[in-house]
């Protein structure tokens, strides 16, 4: 989460509707109260709901929000369980046993999808969503290298592709560890096995494969990722693990893609996370960290507090966090089971699919993915479009509500710029329409700039994750 500075002091009056206030409109508040200290006095409950709400009501709209992965939509009934289990603390599990047990059970349910060979013998946990899930395999798979490297000198590394999520550059930050990246290099846009190879040595604690990547959607090759480091471990014998961060794929691959093997089928696995506030189609504030055995998961880092009269094992980051998304995780595994699941997240790459086609018939950009494995695909212009660029197709998006992230990729294409579509569960067919008519009609006004119009690229994007 981004650190917030304290706003300047303005204690400039604002007139407030008069009906904001409680009974008499007259006698009552008539202007608002400071906004960078506490009021003097309390206020009417329903004074103090409306100031915030009118306030909020400048947010965009997180329905027509195509930058997030997260979810933006669910049933009613899950807004009223998670409304019930709010004020339940997740950490007390031994006054709160019932919502302990559906922590237990998804655990269970997520080794059981992820084909872990024995899902007795997964330990997992609950996070606050996959940044905290990734720190935590992280810290696992640095802990593991140390008792193989008694060398206390040397340096570890963690190899992966320059697209990861930011919460892997923090881990190397915050852990010390050496961060070895692969570019990207012509059209591959993520890791290549090979060249992670060539970037391991004897401290590398570990590969990170990236089911999804956030930059254009693409899985990236898991599989192939492993037989290299099975081939580096028969010439070398380094041992290297690998990572899966299924931030969003962990959730849609086992439904629509039962073939493709990425999970704790290959034996190279020893960790999986997941983002349930992602594709596992539950409001934000909840991920999954999973590891193929104890052994993968050194007992050293699991801490047992006696707290409120039992014994509890936690591994996490943070501690005291409300039970209701865990809680709403379960009740959306009840609630779709498999073939459940498979239609939603079917009915998203159709969506997905389908709009970047419609995109590319316009004739105006070039696809780069095409949302056939995340329901996300990116684009650019086309080459010979010079009047305007993907920053003024995000600009001019933004005027009719849609947020439409541009960016640029990373080394070595830091030459591209694209536009990217999340397509998620509430992003239906109908809002697709919407979205490519909207994207038609700003088309003549942007062919007939002189050129591209966007200064500053950064306050164009929404891309920042």
């Amino acid at each position: 989460m981004p650190l917030q500075k304290a706003a300047q002091r303005d204690e400039r009056p604002m007139s407030v509707n008069p009906f904001v206030g409680a009974a008499n409109p007259v006698g009552d508040m008539t202007g608002a109260p400071p906004r960078h200290r506490m009021p003097d006095g309390p206020m009417a409950p329903s004074t103090a709901y409306q100031l915030v709400h009118d306030e909020l009501m400048l947010d965009g709209n997180a329905r027509l929000n195509l930058a997030t992965f997260v979810t933006t939509w669910m049933e009613r009934e899950a807004g009223v369980l998670m409304a019930e289990c709010r004020d339940k603390n997740m950490i007390d599990k031994d006054e709160y046993p019932r919502t302990a047990e559906l922590e237990r059970r998804c655990v269970s349910i997520l080794a059981d999808l992820w084909h872990a060979p024995d899902p007795s013998a997964v330990v997992g946990c609950s996070t606050t969503g996959s940044s905290e899930a990734c720190m935590l395999a992280g810290m696992a798979m640095k802990r593991r290298w140390r008792r193989r490297t008694p060398a206390r000198d040397a340096r570890p590394n963690l190899v992966m592709g320059v697209n990861v999520q930011v919460c892997w550059d923090k881990f190397c930050t915050f852990w010390e560890v050496e961060p070895r990246q692969v570019p990207m290099e012509g059209e591959r846009f993520h890791i290549d096995p090979e060249a992670a190879v060539a970037l391991c040595d004897e401290n590398t604690i570990g590969v990170v494969g990236v089911l999804g990547s956030t930059f254009d959607g693409s899985y990236e090759p898991v599989a192939d990722l492993c037989a290299a480091l099975d081939g580096l471990q028969e010439r070398t014998g380094l041992d290297i693990p690998v990572h899966v961060d299924g931030a969003s794929g962990a959730m849609v691959a086992p439904f629509l893609d039962e073939d493709l093997v990425w999970d704790f089928r290959l034996p190279r696995v020893a960790s999986v996370n997941t983002s349930g506030h992602k594709y596992g189609l539950v409001y934000p504030g909840v991920g999954w960290a999973l590891w193929r055995n104890a052994d993968a998961l050194p007992e050293e880092l699991v801490f047992r507090v006696n707290y409120l009269g039992g014994e509890m094992p936690t591994f996490a980051l943070n501690f005291s966090r409300p039970g209701a998304q865990v809680v709403a995780q379960y009740y959306t595994f009840l609630r779709l089971g498999r073939e459940g699941y498979r239609a939603v997240q079917q009915a998203a790459r159709d969506v997905a699919t389908g709009l970047a086609a419609r995109i590319e018939s316009l004739g105006d950009f070039r696809l780069l993915t095409r949302g056939d494995q995340l329901p996300v695909f990116a684009f650019t212009t086309a080459p010979e479009v010079k009047a305007y660029d993907v920053f003024d197709v995000s600009r001019r998006m933004r005027e009719h509500g849609w947020l439409v992230p541009a960016y640029t990729f990373p080394a070595n294409r830091q030459d591209l710029s694209v536009l990217r579509v999340v397509c998620r569960n509430g992003f239906s067919e109908d809002l697709a329409d919407v979205f490519a008519e909207d994207l038609t009609r700003l088309l003549p006004d942007l062919r007939r700039q002189p050129h591209p119009l966007t200064e500053d690229r950064n306050a164009a994007t929404g891309f920042h994750h």
